[in-house]
């Protein structure tokens, strides 16, 4: 079975939102299909999308799992942007990030012991 995987985040704010998310994801959007909606590629076949809903907004929750995610919030951190939370379940962490909105996105992988 292929599978393709587009995640959206509703946002109140379009033109905020759009500057916090390049900011946490570190690009520009992949495009953007219409005038309330832009949509990043962070994987093979998978994209995060953010689109204006007010009436949404505020109540997405997701996660990306990534190989590196200290090395990920150390880049994110750089933009000016602080997770509110670290989850820990022993070698797994997610860092979480909260939009303007509210909205959830996760940063998380396993973290290697030190040697």
């Amino acid at each position: 079975m292929a599978v393709q995987l587009f995640a959206g985040i509703p946002v109140r704010d379009y033109a905020s939102a759009l500057e916090w998310y390049k900011r946490l994801l570190g690009a520009e959007p992949a495009f953007y299909p219409n005038d309330i909606e832009a949509v990043w590629q962070v994987a093979e076949n998978q994209y995060v999308y953010i689109i204006q809903d007010t009436d949404r907004a505020g109540g997405a929750v997701g996660m990306i799992w990534v190989d590196d995610p200290a090395a990920e919030v150390a880049r994110i951190s750089g933009q000016g942007l602080e997770p509110v939370d670290i989850e820990k379940h022993d070698s797994v962490w997610k860092y979480v990030f909260h939009d303007p909105d509210g909205n959830e996105t996760g940063i998380g992988g396993q973290i290697s012991p030190p040697e």
